[in-house]
């Protein structure tokens, strides 16, 4: 299990949700222009990081540390297994962390339909988790 070395992060959910539902919104915005596409893609990983966090510390008590969707999926899941749903979209999604953001030698391009997709799966895990530790859905 890996905890965070970074012992300046908050291990309030809250502050995670509330940091997550920037990174969605942002994402949102970006869409609207056809060359913010990937950096849209990465506000769409980034809120995803951070909801995870956000439930695991609900659920655990514990901050843990890394980039990585699909670890910090597998980690929700021991608590609902209904996560494992979303196992290959945050497999896919691992990508946008860097490749949106840097050159790379494999060519990441998004359009239209992907950029959705990934926006629409950051929506629904972000929603999913505030129902499960707000009980309710929140707004962004």
């Amino acid at each position: 299990m890996r905890q965070t070395k970074h012992r300046a992060d908050s291990r309030n959910y809250f502050d995670w949700l509330e940091i997550a539902a920037r990174d969605l919104l942002a994402a949102r915005l970006l869409i609207e222009q056809e060359q913010c596409y990937e950096i849209a893609g990465f506000h769409c990983q980034q809120c995803l990081e951070k909801a995870f966090k956000a439930y695991i510390i609900d659920r655990t008590d514990m901050l843990v540390d890394g980039h990585n969707l699909t670890w910090l999926c597998r980690k929700a899941s021991r608590s609902n297994r209904y996560f494992k749903r979303w196992l290959d979209d945050t497999a896919e999604m691992n990508r946008l962390y860097i490749e949106t953001r840097y050159p790379s030698d494999i060519e990441l391009r998004l359009d239209t339909e992907s950029i959705k997709r990934i926006y629409d799966t950051a929506r629904d895990v972000y929603d999913f988790i505030c129902l499960e530790v707000y009980g309710s859905e929140a707004t962004v």
